[in-house]
């Protein structure tokens, strides 16, 4: 039976087999408290599991006739399903939060158009949020993060109920007021979040994406990649990997040195279209790497090659920039992965600096705010792009209406699975979320724990 507010059932239409979950989310707090029958009758907290395929309930004989109020049905393998109610309110509370720096030393790193010095490695940073029923939430972040999760906001969660999400994060975007305006403060905001919602949505035993809401299960992805320090071959190479896996559609980066190499832009982008033929679609991202006039101008040549978009075209800031070359230009403009809060948001769709929203919920403010962004997006009729972190955005575009497309870059990919111990693989250029699995769905491997952690 789905996770419903409230239902009412006729307790003479069920059997005796049947179990009823009590539980209410009337309570102010979020808590959670019994639920009273109709007639006066006390539902039971009391009954026996039902069969693994079927939800576990929880009911109590009443009179043939009397109407019982089933407030919520409550998943196999949730906290709800293991019995950890209190009938005081509240229902879980954190106890602590730690962080986990894993780091692949031998990597070599990536290069796009502004990134100057070449690093080696590969990091993630990840959070646990622990409470006192022993369920665990897991988020994920930038390793920069790391002091100021421990530092600052770590505090303000000890005790907390992680149902209220919207009082946590209040409370941290105020506790980082004078410092965090955007930023690595910022990023550590998400990445809590993020783990706070995994949290959630374990507790109520269900996937993420079915907490939020879903619009659909399955959502399309493209291959992200084609960075500036690959050779012209290896770039090649790279795109038509994923043509080959099924993936219909691609990136690749422009604006080379800074936007000083525009001849060399110009002819890569021909080779990749050469090689992948006209039906793939083809996205370019600059990495804020040209001047607005200079974008404007590369467009031209790029609309030869049926470009799909171009991203960052001039640096994040430039709202007024980014505004004129969206109207200078038939190519849509996609950028926001470097905006941060819906106030950022706020500003960079008003004034018309982009086509498509590209919201990173590794930045935005974590899922609480990345939902509100793509809501602003939906309510100016423009598409969402979200940015990297594409195992959380596949769980949030599972939940966006105004969907365009989920970027699914091979380098996560290859971090991934080392991280994780397993993870949903995408299809045909589609990707859907392990329907079965509470929460992200998402299991640190301890193999790679033990060799990786900082």
């Amino acid at each position: 039976m789905p996770l419903v507010k409230r239902d009412v059932l006729d307790p003479a239409r069920l059997n005796s087999h049947d179990t009823i979950a009590v539980l209410s989310l009337a309570d102010r707090d979020l808590g959670f408290q019994f639920a009273k029958a109709s007639r006066g009758y006390r539902l039971s907290s009391h009954g026996r599991e039902s069969t693994a395929k079927r939800p576990l309930c929880r009911w109590s004989i009443a009179p043939k006739g009397a109407q019982a109020e089933l407030v919520h049905c409550a998943p196999e393998g949730s906290l709800a399903h293991d019995g950890g109610v209190n009938v005081q309110g509240t229902l879980v509370k954190i106890t602590d939060v730690t962080t986990t720096v894993l780091r692949q030393p031998d990597v070599l790193g990536i290069q796009d158009a502004t990134i100057r010095h070449r690093e080696t490695g590969r990091s993630a940073l990840f959070v646990h949020i622990r409470t006192d029923q022993g369920v665990e939430g897991l988020g994920l972040g930038q390793p920069v993060a790391r002091g100021i999760i421990e530092g600052s906001l770590k505090s303000v969660l000890i005790e907390q109920d992680p149902l209220c999400h919207e009082k946590l994060w209040d409370d941290m975007f105020w506790r980082v007021r004078g410092y965090g305006r955007k930023g690595v403060a910022f990023c550590g905001i998400s990445a809590i979040d993020i783990a706070l919602w995994d949290l959630k949505a374990k507790i109520f035993g269900v996937p993420l994406y079915r907490l939020l809401g879903p619009y659909t299960d399955r959502v399309p992805i493209y291959g992200s990649g084609g960075w500036t320090s690959f050779s012209e071959a290896e770039l090649v190479r790279e795109q038509m990997g994923y043509v080959e896996r099924g993936i219909p559609r691609v990136k690749m980066k422009v604006a080379k040195d800074f936007g000083k190499s525009e001849r060399e832009d110009v002819r890569r982008l021909a080779a990749v279209r050469k090689a992948v033929g006209d039906d793939v679609e083809i996205y370019v991202d600059a990495n804020n790497g040209y001047y607005a006039k200079q974008a404007i101008g590369m467009a031209r040549h790029l609309a030869d090659y049926g470009v799909g978009w171009f991203e960052e075209p001039v640096l994040a800031d430039d709202i007024a920039g980014l505004a004129a070359i969206a109207r200078a230009i038939d190519i849509p403009v996609a950028t926001g992965e470097h905006e941060y809060t819906k106030y950022g948001f706020k500003e960079l769709i008003a004034q018309g600096g982009a086509d498509i929203v590209q919201p990173d919920v590794g930045r935005v403010g974590g899922v609480t705010e990345w939902m509100k962004v793509a809501h602003m997006a939906h309510a100016f009729n423009l598409p969402v792009a979200p940015h990297a972190v594409q195992l959380v955005h596949l769980h949030l575009a599972c939940c966006t209406p105004n969907l365009k497309v989920v970027e699914y870059l091979g380098v996560s990919e290859e971090g991934d699975r080392v991280w994780y111990t397993e993870f949903p693989e995408p299809k045909d250029g589609y990707w859907s979320p392990y329907p079965d699995r509470p929460g992200l769905g998402l299991e640190l491997n301890p193999d790679a724990v033990r060799k990786y952690a900082v």
